[in-house]
């Protein structure tokens, strides 16, 4: 990957990190209301749980996007992290917190093999 693809993606993610910093910001959604009607009641309950899963979403994203952007500062991002080869250019335009190629990805995702996700790379502030 070239140093003008790598910069352009990293202005790319941290871009969506900061949209995503700013949406979580908004947690008031989540706040729990009681409603004197039973219906009521249930489509709060529903509209709680959607913002708590919308929620649940964007802080996945931001946590991928985080480790990304370690790889970017280590020297390890494009690089698959199961197989070690190079991430298609292709693919990282697509999806460029992507951490594992194509054919790692969809054996991880049919859990053929398992990842540690709790594996955490070096902060690159730190």
């Amino acid at each position: 990957m070239t140093l003008a693809e790598t910069e352009r993606l990293t202005g790319l993610l941290r871009a969506r990190q900061t949209e995503l910093s700013r949406s979580l910001r908004h947690r008031d959604e989540i706040v729990i209301e009681k409603a004197s009607d039973a219906l009521d009641e249930a489509q709060l309950k529903e509209e709680r749980d959607l913002a708590i899963r919308n929620l649940d979403r964007g802080s996945n994203a931001l946590r991928l996007i985080h480790r990304a952007l370690a790889r970017i500062a280590n020297g390890s991002y494009g690089v698959c992290l199961h197989c070690e080869e190079e991430i298609l250019p292709k693919r990282m335009a697509a999806v460029p917190w992507a951490a594992f190629c194509i054919q790692c990805q969809e054996k991880i995702d049919r859990r053929e093999i398992e990842v540690d996700e709790t594996v955490e790379l070096p902060d690159p502030a730190a």
